[in-house]
């Protein structure tokens, strides 16, 4: 399959699409509007998006939009399936870290108390979402890499061809059946590279404890939060990469193995899992079928 690809800034990151060329321009077109449709449901940093203008109303509970109703549902698998180490609760931690805005570049004074995060606690019966009050939900951890999944199934089913999406670390991929993309796993310049094929229909996504850092109470600080304790997670990994059937998955095991620590490749290969976690010193552990350096990832 002969492919083209179109890449902006978004989110901080970027976005990637590779597709047919025939395609390439309209099917850009549709991923940005169902990016912009995630956006306006779910961000934390606009005062306008559907959660930040419920926020006070939800613990009466509100009926919402199917996009955010689709996004809570996303949030909610990744923590039943992470028992609870991505967990949508944690926007009131985060905002006392000072990842409450879109840039962090001061010093901030140590987090407020705030309530034990608890994704149990959010009910989501159809469309009405009930949140307890105090509660801020935060859907950056799994809503990315959903967004990723929508996009690239949309276009997909629009315009026939095969397609990826990429958004920062998360990459999802639909349609081309037998075909492998060509993905270059690597967090940053200086961690060790590897390429790798990713099956077409299957997903990829890495957390890295090394980006979107800042200085807080006096130290510098990553962004992944451990819900034990509501400070970030002891960065025993730089870096943890994912191959799931999709993006939300990927994301969701590369979260929770960033939180698990040292714990993390026996839980890993417990729940069937492939996954790359680089170390300190640029180790790297595989688990599962992770693909030697030239083979193929993405379960037949």
């Amino acid at each position: 399959m002969e492919t083209a690809r179109h890449e902006w800034p978004l989110w901080s990151t970027a976005a990637t699409v590779v597709t047919a060329p025939e395609v390439l321009e309209p099917s850009v077109r549709l991923v940005e509007a169902v990016l912009a449709e995630v956006d306006a449901a779910c961000s934390r940093y606009r005062d306008d998006s559907e959660l930040a203008r419920a926020d006070g109303e939800l613990a009466r509970g509100v009926d919402v939009s199917p996009m955010l109703a689709t996004l809570v549902e996303g949030a909610l698998e990744a923590a039943r399936c992470t028992d609870g180490d991505v967990d949508p609760t944690l926007g009131a931690q985060l905002d006392a870290l000072g990842f409450g805005v879109d840039v962090i570049d001061v010093p901030l004074e140590p987090a407020k108390a705030a309530p034990p995060p608890d994704w149990t606690t959010i009910r989501l019966r159809g469309r009405r979402l009930t949140v307890p009050g105090g509660v801020r939900l935060d859907l950056g951890a799994s809503g990315k890499a959903l967004a990723a999944d929508l996009a690239a199934h949309a276009a997909h089913d629009r315009f026939g061809a095969g397609v990826l999406v990429s958004l920062g670390g998360d990459i999802a991929t639909a349609g081309a059946a037998g075909f492998r993309w060509q993905v270059v796993v690597r967090d940053t310049a200086d961690d060790p590279a590897q390429q790798v094929s990713l099956r077409s229909g299957w997903a990829m996504a890495t957390s890295s404890t090394r980006r979107r850092r800042h200085r807080w109470n006096g130290r510098e600080v990553h962004h992944i939060v451990d819900p034990r304790t509501g400070l970030p997670a002891e960065p025993v990994w730089r870096s943890a990469t994912v191959v799931a059937p999709s993006c939300l998955l990927a994301n969701a095991y590369s979260t929770a193995a960033v939180v698990r620590g040292h714990r993390a490749p026996s839980w890993l290969a417990s729940r069937h899992v492939d996954a790359r976690l680089v170390g300190d010193g640029a180790a790297v552990v595989t688990v599962g079928r992770w693909p030697d350096p030239d083979g193929g990832a993405g379960r037949e």
